[in-house]
């Protein structure tokens, strides 16, 4: 199948990641000149990726209900994407709070682990794309418009 997903940032990355797994042909579109842009400075540049408390614990801690989010966690918890990122080398600390942070950190590094999987999985990564239109007929998408914004 062909996956095409519209933005470059961590959770865009992520998608093309597990997506690929299933051996789709996966493209990313991102509109800005570089991936992954807003997870440079989360943290102030170091990168607060995810917490190691439990997932109840996690979730009793989200502002509004977070009860919903309950499924997604049993699917992709915070274990894997600590697994996720030691094994593309990135190695992680526990701060304060049950926050966890790349040793060096770096928020680069994080962003980094991910573009290397994509890479491996063979997603394609498109900078400067910005996606206008995507049309479907039938339930099928037919034509995706995506272009470089002009200068």
């Amino acid at each position: 199948m062909k996956v095409v997903i519209v933005g470059g940032g961590p959770a865009g990355l992520m998608a093309a990641i597990e997506s690929a797994k299933t051996n789709n042909d996966v493209i990313v579109f991102e509109k800005m000149e570089s991936l992954g842009k807003k997870l440079r400075i989360t943290g102030k540049g170091r990168c607060n990726i995810t917490s190691s408390l439990p997932i109840s614990d996690f979730i009793a801690n989200v502002p509004c209900n977070g009860k919903f989010l309950y499924s997604a966690f049993q699917n992709f918890t915070n274990e894997d994407i600590i697994n996720l990122l030691k094994d593309e080398g990135v190695d992680i600390k526990q701060e304060r709070g049950n926050r966890i942070f790349p040793v060096s950190d770096k928020a680069e590094d994080v962003l980094n682990a991910l573009l290397r999987k994509c890479k491996k999985a063979g997603v394609i990564l498109k900078t400067k794309h910005k996606v206008n239109e995507i049309l479907e007929e039938n339930g099928q998408v037919t034509r995706s418009n995506s272009r470089r914004p002009s200068k």
